[in-house]
């Protein structure tokens, strides 16, 4: 059976544009160069991540070409090795990695929750949204943020760019 490809993406929440500047440098050094760069959206849906800071943002990046699924696991190591590197002794980023196909976008998680599959080394999978009905849709498990259709938009060029790629493949 042949392994699932998918477009790789990861949400950065970050205080400043310094620090957004800076996840993004390392973000590049281990994944490559960043295909498209979503518009930055306020989180203020909750505040789960004042820990980190009080006035967060949210980007999606998507890099370029498509990459195997089973890789999700290593992707949110690698994450959190660069949240540690951020900033002590809290770090000043959440960057949360992911992937978006033609059905579903799934993020990778170190919380277990019902509705997440364990995938190894202490990472679960979600799918957080799916595309259904030329939309994208939420549970009613998805983040509020997510659920809004504030980064649908994204989303929906990301699904573009990895029909085309699939299509040339």
């Amino acid at each position: 059976m042949r392994e699932p490809e998918v477009k790789k993406i990861t949400g950065i929440l970050y205080p400043d544009e310094e620090m957004l500047r800076w996840s993004i440098e390392r973000l590049t050094e281990i994944w490559g160069q960043p295909e498209i760069i979503s518009t930055p959206v306020p989180f203020d849906k909750t505040n789960y991540y004042d820990d980190i800071s009080p006035n967060l943002t949210r980007v999606f990046i998507c890099f370029n070409g498509l990459v195997n699924a089973g890789g999700l696991a290593d992707w949110k190591h690698q994450a959190i090795e660069i949240e540690a590197l951020s900033r002590k002794p809290i770090r000043a980023v959440n960057i949360d990695p992911g992937y978006v196909d033609g059905a579903r976008l799934v993020l990778a998680s170190t919380k277990d929750h019902a509705h997440r599959i364990y995938l190894r080394d202490g990472i679960f999978g979600e799918v957080t949204m799916r595309y259904r009905f030329k939309k994208w849709q939420s549970f009613d498990y998805t983040f509020p943020d997510f659920a809004s259709g504030a980064y649908d938009e994204f989303l929906l060029k990301v699904r573009k760019l990895w029909l085309k790629e699939v299509k040339d493949s």
